[in-house]
């Protein structure tokens, strides 16, 4: 639990009730690698805040998966589009690891913004987190080489080449294994 206290450090503003009452709703989960917190077709029920782990977004088309994002210790993740809409999910996310995590359900979360206002402000600077991520990587994979786009993973999110297949990466830089192999071995 010492780990999700840090989770306040991006909401300074929440009361100690908010804080407290938060705690409360969270449930700790853990997961082995290759579990689906969300699948493709079903309704994302959780938003969940990692405390240890990996995990990967994908979505699979044409019989080959297409990484569009990692998730990381200290980091939230939820298939948003079908948390947000409550229709089914277009992605999965699936651990990279052994995880743990915490989560609340999405009642749960709408219970707390009556109970608790500052909590959807918190939830809006989460959001806001999210499509910044998004419009950076389209970004990212519109108008940069495939060099570009691995050196600029190394240097924001090396954890990912770490806890990351050289397929899922390649995938997120929408490159293939063997450019991705060509640009690794001349750096």
């Amino acid at each position: 639990m010492e780990k999700i206290l840090g989770i306040f450090d991006k909401f300074p503003f929440l009361s100690d009730s908010a804080k407290t009452g938060f705690l409360s709703n969270l449930e700790e989960v853990e997961f082995n690698k290759g579990d689906l917190l969300a699948k493709e077709g079903e309704v994302s029920q959780y938003l969940y805040y990692f405390s240890e782990g990996a995990a990967r977004s994908y979505y699979s088309r044409n019989n080959r998966d297409i990484t569009v994002s990692f998730t990381l210790d200290g980091e939230f993740v939820t298939a948003m589009h079908s948390f947000i809409t409550r229709k089914p999910s277009y992605e999965n996310i699936e651990t990279l690891e052994k995880s743990k995590a915490y989560r609340i359900s999405h009642n749960t979360l709408e219970n707390m913004f009556v109970n608790y206002p500052e909590t959807e402000r918190a939830y809006r600077l989460i959001l806001e987190e999210y499509y910044i991520v998004l419009e950076e990587q389209q970004i990212f994979s519109k108008f940069k080489t495939a060099r570009e786009r691995y050196l600029e993973l190394m240097e924001y999110r090396p954890k990912v080449i770490q806890k990351a297949s050289v397929g899922h990466i390649a995938s997120y830089l929408d490159m293939s294994i063997e450019t991705l192999s060509r640009i690794r071995s001349k750096i």
